[in-house]
């Protein structure tokens, strides 16, 4: 039956919103449904049909009975057509199939009915199709709104869900609120409210940016669904593009398997290179090395070798940045929101104004010459307490270029350069290290760069981080050797000539060993 297609709207402009449609050019569908224009307005992103096999092909059967199957953000039906291939060639144990398929956009309603309708007279399914926002169709339920309309439990849902962040005003986000959700993007709020739609052990398999796995912001998401749920398989395409390559779409995606209520036990972490899983390799970890049992972060790490990498397994390098009394914080210098206090050029009465642009291959050019930034900030009373007083310090950016082979690019501040400056300002883009926002020794400063800018760190972080931003809590996160061993590491690197990442890493198995 066909049912729900008009659009439910509370400040949310249907007009506004990105999708990422989890539907290609399916089998049973001629042709694309939508053309260049309207895919622009909806930001349509088609996953393969590849990728919708395998999604479908990761749920474990079940016990038997009926099978009801939420299809959050259906398009045209691509992974409901993908779950129903699987039903039919005997891949559950069930003997009826009910499909909700929420698709906000009305445009798609006729291919998706004709596409899941062909199932229907072939296979007896039966199916729902339902317009409204998805958002506040299953809060209000799940929150026990007076006015909600009744939905029901799933067994299963299958998600290639909107990719777009929410205000923190807006309808969306008070919505969520009222459900027990706090999250901060559309994709993460699919998740999670199909996770409390499921019925006990119900199993929900989703394709989301791997943002999620890292940072403050999902922070809240990832206790909801780790609370609730057990995390049974990750999948991880080795290439960047490679789940939405026709679509030019660079965002680092994860498969995830989860299933609620269930006990935690081990996690089958899978990896291919790109959507025709032709390398396709597998393996099984404990769940303490997912998420690792003493962080309070719960940050998801998601291993790519079976072989733990010699920096997690040393005993030595186990302290925190608290432990050693270092700090680590964002540039506090914003600068569109002090343009007043801006110079292009340092001149009387200013101090140097940082960015990540003058720090390249460990040498800190300034001022620099030919750029559009700054270089330079007014020094007064209402600029003061962005300030830094003039110190050696070991900085970070929280950004790298996608087509960069490091995450994680450190570089040492040296007062040397900055001639009489009283003090340091540093822009936003930059993480700083210090001590009671204060300089480092410049033997400890040197040894952190080193220690930060080993291929080991760089790999550790991409376990956890699937985008191309270092935030402060990242690097809050790791565990860092001793302040005594980063001084040694800090005064071998000044004797050095020519500071090789060979020779870099070596030198930290030597002393670690």
């Amino acid at each position: 039956m066909l049912g729900g297609t008009g659009l439910i709207g509370r400040g949310e402009a249907n007009s506004e919103r990105t999708v990422i449609v989890d539907t290609e050019n399916v089998q049973l569908a001629n042709g694309k449904v939508a053309d260049a224009e309207r895919k622009a307005q909806f930001g349509q992103f088609f996953t393969p049909v590849a990728i919708a096999d395998f999604m479908a092909g990761l749920f474990v059967p079940g016990a038997g009975g009926a099978c009801r199957l939420l299809d959050a953000g259906a398009g045209t039906g691509s992974l409901s057509v993908a779950f129903l291939r699987r039903w039919l060639a005997g891949g559950f144990i069930c003997n009826q199939l009910e499909i909700d398929a929420f698709e906000i956009d009305s445009v798609l309603h006729p291919k998706l009915a004709i596409t899941l309708g062909k199932f229907q007279k072939e296979s007896g399914i039966s199916y729902t199709i339902r317009g409204e926002d998805f958002i506040y169709a299953a809060t209000d339920w799940l929150s026990g709104s007076l006015f909600a309309r009744a939905l029901p439990t799933y067994t299963h849902a299958i998600l290639n869900p909107p990719y777009k962040k929410i205000r923190s005003d807006s309808g969306h986000r008070a919505a969520l609120r009222r459900a027990g959700i706090e999250t901060v993007n559309l994709y993460s709020a699919f998740v999670a409210l199909a996770l409390g739609l499921l019925v006990d052990h119900g199993q929900l398999v989703a394709i989301i940016p791997r943002s999620f796995c890292n940072g403050p912001y999902y922070k809240p998401f990832r206790e909801y669904i780790l609370e609730r749920s057990a995390l049974l398989h990750m999948h991880l395409f080795g290439s960047r593009n490679a789940a939405f390559k026709d679509d030019e779409v660079l965002q680092e995606n994860i498969i995830i398997l989860l299933e609620r209520g269930a006990q935690q036990g081990m996690v089958t972490v899978s990896l291919s290179t790109d959507s025709t899983f032709g390398d396709l390799a597998s393996h099984q970890y404990p769940f303490d090395q997912i998420v690792l049992p003493d962080d309070p972060e719960q940050f998801i790490h998601v291993p790519t070798s079976p072989d733990g990498h010699f920096l997690e397994q040393s005993p030595v390098v186990c302290h925190s940045l608290a432990e050693l009394g270092i700090s680590v914080s964002t540039g506090p210098v914003v600068d569109f929101r002090v343009k007043t206090f801006l110079r292009a050029m340092p001149e009387e009465g200013t101090v140097p104004l940082l960015y990540a642009s003058h720090f390249s291959n460990s040498v800190t050019t300034w001022p620099l010459l030919g750029t559009k930034k700054p270089n330079a900030i007014v020094h007064n009373h209402e600029t003061d307490k962005w300030l830094y007083p003039k110190g050696f310090y070991c900085v970070v950016r929280r950004f790298s270029s996608k087509e960069e082979a490091r995450r994680v690019v450190a570089s040492i501040v040296d007062p040397v350069v900055f001639d009489s400056a009283p003090m340091l300002g540093f822009e936003n883009h930059l993480n700083i290290f210090h001590e009671n926002k204060h300089g480092l020794t410049e033997a400890l400063a040197r040894g952190l760069v080193l220690f930060l800018n080993t291929t080991a760190i760089d790999e550790q972080v991409r376990r956890f981080n699937g985008h191309t931003q270092v935030n402060a809590t990242d690097l809050r996160t790791l565990k860092y050797p001793s302040r005594e061993m980063l001084i040694e590491l800090g005064e071998w690197g000044k004797q050095q000539e020519d500071l090789t990442q060979t020779l870099i890493d070596q030198k930290l198995e030597s002393m670690i060993a």
